[in-house]
């Protein structure tokens, strides 16, 4: 069984405060500021949250790590419960700015830049929950992902089924690094019964669904796409 370090040990200016949220309460003052921060009903020491004034928006979380002195934050959108902005650092004070920002509703880019560990998950706020809206923030969200990782296959995947309307008028998610498609936006998906998973310098292979009947293999993103698109039900409609 493994152990981890004694936060005491790991996380001394936390412990001295007696909680996450206490120390970063008092680095708020040190800086001038005032972060309506507090503490979770169990491991205060690893966990805080901070409210926001944006309603659309749901409460910034922080967190310590348990094996290794780093600190975390997460926040998301109220609509689907999605990462908006997430980071690591090991700099309390980077934490309340960005905390601060994030209650007073400065825009995701503004975030980032009074808190540099921030990192955009590519998704924009969606104010009024408008379903188109966040359709093409989840595009905006896979594309950026698919950009950053090293798999240039699953990139041209990305990339071609966002070119093709027919595809791009549906929610798109992964499930294992298959691209899926749904009628509806989270939490309840109406799913498409069609996928596309990009090889490892190998084919693309489209099927009716996670594991599900096969309906072939192309050697481009490309084909893979237009496979799919021929494979789309006549009935399947955004709602």
């Amino acid at each position: 069984m493994s152990t981890y370090p004694d936060p005491d040990v790991l996380y001394p200016e936390v412990a001295a405060h007696g909680s996450l949220a206490a120390a970063l309460r008092a680095v708020a003052v040190e800086q001038g500021l005032s972060v309506p921060v507090s503490g979770t009903e169990s491991r205060s020491m690893y966990n805080a949250v901070v409210s926001t004034a944006v309603p659309h928006r749901e409460e910034l979380r922080g967190s310590a790590w348990h094996a290794e002195r780093q600190w975390a934050i997460w926040g998301g959108e109220r609509a689907q419960g999605l990462p908006l902005i997430q980071g690591e650092t090991l700099d309390l004070a980077q934490i309340v700015r960005a905390a601060q920002a994030w209650h007073d509703g400065v825009p995701l880019t503004g975030i980032a830049r009074v808190a540099p560990f921030v990192r955009l998950t590519g998704r924009f706020e969606v104010p009024d929950g408008d379903p188109a809206r966040l359709i093409e923030s989840e595009w905006l969200c896979l594309r950026k992902e698919a950009a950053e990782v090293d798999w240039p296959e699953h990139h041209a995947l990305i990339e071609a089924a966002y070119a093709e309307p027919a595809l791009r008028q549906y929610y798109p998610f992964k499930s294992h690094w298959t691209l899926r498609f749904s009628t509806s936006i989270r939490p309840k998906l109406t799913i498409v019964p069609v996928c596309i998973l990009a090889g490892l310098g190998e084919d693309y292979t489209v099927s009716a669904g996670y594991r599900q009947q096969h309906l072939g293999e192309t050697a481009t993103a490309e084909d893979a796409v237009a496979l799919a698109v021929r494979n789309l039900p006549a009935d399947f409609t955004l709602g």
